[in-house]
């Protein structure tokens, strides 16, 4: 994932502590009166990897059976695949086949809508998408909505329009992109509060180069955030660290789903930073989260490893360095 990239240098230069939540978010969670635990999934943005392979997925293991392997790990997916290409319902349906009962695929709308045609005169290719997506059937969580990252507050009737346009059955998440949503507080205000209007959820993207995505404005009872680490830099660590002890306070407020998706600019150890967050999420939160198993190697055999390095000393070597960093700074 190429968003909010950024150089080393520029990397020991950004605040990563999570802004406060917005006063409406607060309020919103007071409001839904939950006082049960809520769903809590944690997932990545693709199986396909090959690099995996002797790290989740077992030696030998073939593409085909990526999906399988993937499933044991996560109990969801942030779907890029369906951004570049239209789905099929044979397709969904043979994914869905894959996974187990509580594992959630989470779309993101195709770029032929978002992308080419921004999200106007788009009836007949949404009702495509929406019935390629149906193979899911119960094993479909909610669809993620990117308009081009070009359409500015200028746009939001064209978007107000799209979203009223959907089922209403359908539970969607939006995530803006052009900086105006952000520099602009009227133009903030107004689109966030048509999302809540609209039952419509607000993604938080957390990226280096991007601090005004992280918003900290729900427009629903759940979230869906998209973290993107700098392959397991140590402020991956402490970046993680901060989001579970929200995680924690929006559990104690009323928050009823959390989604949450890993990213690297490089996906290569996305896998490791999960496994973090599940371990810290389940410490912290009273969850009982699985963890994802990584293979080891053992001679000619692989196996999985029960035991692999704690991530508490790996936590801890992170925080002294950013501690370290801070008071060079000061």
């Amino acid at each position: 994932m190429e968003f909010g990239r950024i150089t080393s240098d520029e990397l020991e230069q950004v605040d990563f502590k999570l802004p406060p939540d917005r006063k409406e978010t607060t309020q919103l969670l007071a409001s839904t009166g939950n006082k049960t635990k809520p769903e809590i999934f944690v997932g990545c943005a693709k199986w396909g990897r090959k690099d995996w392979v002797g790290k989740i997925y077992p030696k030998g293991t073939k593409e085909a059976d990526f999906l399988s392997h993937y499933a044991r790990h996560f109990n969801c997916i942030e779907l890029n695949a369906t951004f570049y290409r239209m789905p099929t319902v044979a397709q969904t349906a043979g994914w869905k086949s894959k996974v187990g009962d509580n594992f959630q695929f989470c779309p993101k709308f195709t770029d032929q809508i978002t992308h080419i045609r921004r999200l106007k005169d788009v009836q007949e290719l949404v009702d495509r998408f929406l019935e390629g997506i149906s193979g899911f059937k119960e094993s479909l969580g909610p669809i993620f909505l990117m308009p081009h990252p070009g359409m500015a507050p200028k746009t939001q009737d064209t978007i107000e329009a799209f979203i009223q346009s959907l089922p209403k059955d359908i539970r969607l998440f939006v995530e803006f992109r052009h900086p105006q949503w952000f520099e602009d507080a009227a133009a903030f205000e107004s689109a966030f509060n048509m999302l809540q209007k609209n039952k419509a959820g607000a993604v938080i993207t957390d990226a280096s180069g991007r601090r005004d995505c992280v918003h900290m404005r729900l427009t629903t009872p759940e979230a869906f955030i998209r973290f993107v680490g700098n392959g397991l830099h140590p402020t991956d660590y402490t970046r993680v660290d901060d989001w579970v002890q929200r995680i924690k306070q929006w559990m104690t407020q009323g928050i009823e789903r959390v989604y949450f998706f890993m990213h690297q600019h490089e996906e290569l150890h996305s896998p490791e930073l999960s496994k973090y967050l599940i371990q810290q999420l389940n410490k912290h939160c009273g969850l009982s989260i699985p963890e994802p198993e990584f293979v080891k190697q053992t001679g000619e055999l692989f196996e999985i490893e029960e035991k692999p390095k704690p991530a508490k000393k790996v936590a801890k070597k992170a925080a002294k360095k950013v501690a370290k960093t801070a008071k060079k700074k000061s």
